[in-house]
């Protein structure tokens, strides 16, 4: 096994953010600090919100209003004690059950306050998810964001011990309770003494929150995270990108940033990121109307930071192509463009001629490409899975720096992730302050092991941000941990290379390795992301386990591939099934495949491939809520595909 250590810079910092405190009180304390500052940022039009016009101003369609810290803090105190008034009680669970929006930061913020804890439950969960998710949590009471989610609460709620629910949206349910009702409820209830008491009886190890795994690996779990798991994380976070004074003038997360908030808060990444992290440093957070208008989104609210999973990212480049590419010039010149950005990126000591190469991408390409995204941003973080490192690196030729990171919902979620100082694109950063990372070599094929120089095999993982254990699942919990060198370690189940310069490049999720007939092991995940820049190619999946050979599933780009034809003169159906059977289709691809092949060992490329029409979405459960695929479920649903390429 080998170990790593983190910088003396980061470990020693510390400013007036960075503190042991509940959530609650950092709450309470960013709000005093930044009362007349900017809190939270919403869109008008979209939502039909009990909230206004009584409690916060209706914004303007196509417009956004904003919220002080002051005037937040109100709502968060009316909502505790309105929430108290329910019934809650120190450590009940309390669900979410919304998209990501102000109301539901509110919400959370109010049921903390109370004394609660907070159960989150996807926007796109089933009944029978939402009866597992609340019912296993013991949850007295939900609170949902509208009449779609709330049939879905009813449909189940015989089965479950939730004395009310309230909703943020108008609906027409006499039992269901308003958050403008609660928030009245707290008005004409609230103390100001009895709330700091309820914030002064949590201790630091008490239950914050339970959040489910995604399920990819079978029935999601709680994961049982503390204040203290949060709050450490946001502590080692803002050790790596708080105003240290030995970073000068590098972009850091202050009270002057504007952050995009995109991600569901359901999942423990933009719930530390994009919300924890956010408030106790006095940022502003605003929140997009959804994943599907992003580019509209940045442009009004012109952020300086996001948070988003790769998917995310590949989509955004997808759109930022497709629009520099009207004509073939343009077309020419964005891709003339991205290769100089990128030489400039990889390059140490960029030559006369290169640094001017770079100045007119920035004019022609670049500067248009950044102001499409409102013009403010300083970077974005990607987390949740892998990032093409192409891709990636594409980013920051266009002066967009991806930082990537890693973590997991059990660790609140931040293990690693890159300084914005010195980004290692293909890396997912080194540890964090405060956070030890070993890696059990008995667990990595010879393949990688010989493949790399440092250290390869399982990531075990030790910090404050690492939680205690699954809710009730005590067997579960056991399975978790390891014990090596007389310490419990978490095992994080993905297998990585920890390098000598204390950067760890992620390599594959131990469970999803191929093992061919041959012996040989594949790591699917790199082949995948490799498709990532295609204009051709929408999601891939890499299949073999037990075959001879690799072989993809591949689900095209229809856009990319209509303009393709058009450009060459091909005339293709209109059918997405019939263009997947198309053979001038399948022989363009394949020309992709053979691209991609070429970075690949031999017993690692595709031999074989097909071309599917259905895309692998959330809807039809071949991802997860966090754009996992659901390799199980994808296998099932292509079973003879599968079959047909091994027939042979």
């Amino acid at each position: 096994m080998g170990g790593m250590t983190f910088s003396d810079a980061e470990s020693e910092y510390t400013d007036d953010t960075i503190a042991r405190q509940t959530i609650s009180r950092t709450f309470e304390t960013a709000a005093a600090r930044h009362a007349d500052s900017a809190a939270q940022s919403y869109k008008g039009g979209v939502y039909d919100r009990t909230l206004t016009p009584d409690v916060v101003e209706p914004a303007p369609p196509g417009d956004y209003e904003t919220l002080t810290y002051g005037e937040l803090r109100d709502i968060v105190r009316n909502l505790a004690a309105g929430f108290r008034d329910l019934g809650v009680e120190a450590g009940d669970r309390v669900g979410i059950f919304s998209h990501t929006r102000m109301e539901w930061a509110q919400s959370d913020f109010g049921v903390l306050a109370a004394g609660g804890a907070v159960t989150t439950v996807y926007a796109s969960s089933s009944p029978r998810q939402v009866r597992h998710l609340l019912g296993d949590s013991g949850a007295v009471g939900v609170v949902v964001e509208n009449e779609e989610m709330l049939a879905r609460v009813r449909a189940v709620e015989d089965d479950l011990d939730v004395e009310f629910v309230v909703t943020m949206d108008h609906v027409a349910d006499d039992d269901a309770i308003s958050l403008a009702d609660v928030y009245e409820r707290g008005r004409e209830t609230f103390d100001r003494d009895t709330y700091e008491g309820w914030i002064d009886d949590r201790d630091y190890e008490d239950l914050a929150s339970l959040i489910y795994t995604s399920g990819t690996t079978g029935k999601p779990k709680g994961a049982a995270l503390s204040h203290e798991n949060f709050r450490e994380n946001v502590n080692q976070c803002r050790k790596r990108f708080g105003p240290r004074p030995d970073r000068g003038g590098a972009p850091a997360i202050t009270s002057e940033t504007r952050h995009l908030s995109f991600l569901p808060l359901a999942h423990v990444l933009e719930r530390l990121a994009g919300h924890f992290l956010m408030f106790a440093s006095g940022a502003e957070v605003c929140y997009a109307e959804s994943p599907d208008t992003l580019r509209e989104d940045f442009g009004l609210f012109e952020p300086s930071s996001a948070t988003s999973v790769p998917r995310v990212y590949e989509k955004l480049y997808d759109a930022i192509r497709e629009q520099a590419s009207e004509s073939p010039v343009r077309e020419r010149i964005f891709e003339w463009a991205t290769d100089v950005g990128r030489d400039f990126h990889e390059t140490d000591d960029p030559g006369f001629v290169l640094r001017a190469k770079r100045g007119v991408a920035d004019r022609l390409v670049f500067g248009q490409v950044k102001d499409a995204l409102g013009g403010n941003i300083d970077f974005f973080i990607s987390g949740g899975g892998s990032l093409s490192a192409d891709l990636c690196a594409l980013y920051h030729g266009m002066d967009l720096p991806i930082l990537e990171g890693y973590g997991l919902t059990e660790t609140s979620p931040v293990l690693t992730v890159n300084p914005y100082e010195n980004p290692q694109v293909g890396t997912i950063g080194p540890a964090l302050p405060d956070t030890e990372l070993v890696v059990d070599e008995s667990v990595a094929s010879p393949e990688q092991r010989e493949r790399h120089d440092g250290d390869v095999g399982e990531l075990l993982a030790r910090g404050p941000q690492v939680f205690d254990g699954y809710w009730e699942l005590p067997d579960a919990t056991e399975e978790a941990f390891v014990e090596y060198d007389g310490e419990e370690w978490f095992r994080t189940g993905d297998v990585v290379e920890i390098r000598e310069d204390g950067y760890v490049r992620f390599l594959e999720r131990a469970k999803q390795l191929l093992t061919l007939s041959t012996g040989k092991n594949v790591a699917p995940g790199p082949i995948e992301d490799a498709f990532a820049a295609s204009p051709l190619v929408e999601q891939a999946m890499v299949v073999g386990d037990s075959q001879k050979f690799v072989s993809a599933i591949v689900v095209p780009n229809f856009d990319g591939v209509r303009k393709w034809a058009d450009q060459e003169g091909v005339d293709i159906p209109d059918d997405p099934d019939a263009v997947c059977r198309d053979d001038r289709v399948y022989d363009r691809i394949q020309q992709e495949v053979d691209d991609v092949n070429e970075n690949f060992e031999t017993y690692e490329q595709i031999k074989q491939f097909r071309l599917v029409a259905t895309q692998f979405t959330e809807d039809n459960d071949l991802l997860t809520p966090t754009m996992k695929k659901k390799r199980r479920n994808i296998l099932d649903k292509f079973a003879d595909t599968v079959g047909d390429m091994y027939a042979e």
